[in-house]
């Protein structure tokens, strides 16, 4: 079968087919294809690549990790504590080799970013500085599908300022479908008035795979008083976030997921530029948010690092750092331009293929239009339970199982192609005919 379907910019037509060799074909005329090469690939018994489509849980190791943490390593080794000064990459300064990669990838200024700590960890401390609660306005608002560590971090903010979580929490709930609509945040935001203190959102949902408009639901904030923030652990290397431009208050995100940095590698922290230099911010400090000049004095008076550095507590793991260096030196190679789109390209004939499927008990959940989703799928499969997912993997698919019966499944640009997204969908169809 052919299908004609409108491409990512909904102007001109483009011929999806369901043959391989199509598949093959855009494979061959794929500007990237050869980046598939630079990454390790899970294996099954036969020594066979495995279909990975799990990126959006853990993504592969580039094959450059083990070099850069080997560097760090034998300098280690071989300097010891002089290794924070003569280093091939001085450890002092580590965290700053990858702010610039860094803030490319998330769209913002160097000064708006820094690498520290772990993904929960940092939206604590962002709270600390941008949940700032008062009689009458003390109400967070999250979406009612968050990602459970988010919802476990705002009610325990609630808690430790005295509040019921169950008073003080507003879920962003979607009426008619499985997505969240701007107009219902909007009505939340007006049915609450200055009730509001914080909206704290994901940049893209963990389950539905929805993009969101992180400058409308900011400007939407801002006009209510609220501070903003976004948790952008499935947005990070996936979509351009245009942070700065977003006017966000605050962004964190992890490194584990599209960042390709190793499991509970570190995090990413973004604040906005208007509050640089704001030393009136309340925040929890520690050595490393002090000014660099006079940090090792030790008995000089707290004076806190301009930008997101300041939200720094301690130095900086230099092992963790070295994988993410790995990656994000990938990253400012292949350019977020390019990764958009063939992430586009992959995921709607990944939709193309599972819709020619016309299998009445599947659903894509995640929206239609590709901008406002990234490169998850995620596949309802009515009347399934985790059975049929093991039975994928047992296909050789690595994908994602979700409660009550959603497959979750990322082809990533950097290391899928377009012929495993063909593979994937022609293993699925076997074992939903299996279960007829």
């Amino acid at each position: 079968m052919v299908s004609f379907v409108r491409n990512q910019n909904y102007s001109t037509l483009t011929t999806f087919s369901n043959h391989i060799e199509f598949a093959q074909n855009l494979d061959k005329k794929d500007p990237l294809a050869n980046y598939k090469k630079q990454f390790h690939h899970p294996k099954d018994q036969a020594g066979n690549d495995l279909i990975y489509l799990c990126g959006n849980s853990l993504g592969l190791q580039p094959k450059t990790t083990a070099h850069y943490i080997n560097q760090e390593l034998n300098d280690w080794a071989n300097l010891g504590v002089e290794g924070h000064l003569e280093a091939r990459n001085p450890w002092l300064a580590y965290h700053e080799y990858l702010t610039n990669g860094m803030a490319s990838i998330v769209g913002a200024k160097p000064i708006e970013v820094v690498v520290m700590n772990t993904l929960t960890t940092n939206l604590h401390l962002m709270m600390v500085s941008f949940y700032k609660p008062t009689s009458t306005r003390y109400k967070i608002i999250i979406e009612a599908d968050a990602f459970p560590s988010d919802k476990y971090a705002v009610e325990s903010q609630l808690r430790h300022h005295g509040i019921d979580d169950k008073e003080g929490l507003i879920l962003w709930k979607p009426k008619e479908d499985d997505l969240n609509h701007l107009e219902d945040l909007e009505q939340l935001l007006n049915d609450h008035k200055d009730e509001i203190a914080l909206i704290m959102v994901g940049g893209v949902n963990y389950y539905t795979g929805q993009a969101f408009d992180l400058k409308k639901i900011a400007e939407l904030g801002h006009q209510h008083g609220a501070n903003v923030g976004f948790d952008c652990a499935h947005g990070a290397g996936n979509i351009p976030l245009n942070l700065h431009d977003s006017g966000a208050d605050f962004a964190i995100w992890c490194t584990y997921k599209y960042l390709n940095a190793g499991p509970g590698s570190l995090a990413g922290c973004f604040v906005h530029e208007r509050h640089a230099y704001d030393k009136t911010l309340n925040r929890f400090t520690g050595w490393w948010s002090h000014n660099k000049t006079t940090r090792f004095n030790m008995r000089d008076e707290f004076d806190v690092l301009p930008g997101a550095e300041g939200w720094q507590l301690s130095n900086p793991p230099i092992l963790s750092m070295a994988a993410i260096k790995a990656s994000v030196d990938i990253f400012k190679e292949v350019g977020m331009d390019a990764l958009r789109t063939k992430s586009k390209q992959l995921t709607g004939y990944f939709e193309f293929l599972l819709k020619d499927l016309n299998h009445p008990g599947i659903r894509i959940i995640t929206p239609t239009n590709p901008n406002e989703r990234g490169c998850q799928l995620s596949i309802q499969v009515k009347n399934a339970d985790k059975k049929l997912h093991q039975k994928l993997t047992d296909k050789g698919v690595i994908s994602d199982w979700r409660e009550p019966d959603v497959i979750r499944c990322a082809p990533v640009p950097l290391y899928n192609s377009f012929t495993e997204v063909y593979e994937m969908v022609q293993r699925l169809s076997d074992v939903l005919n299996e279960q007829e």
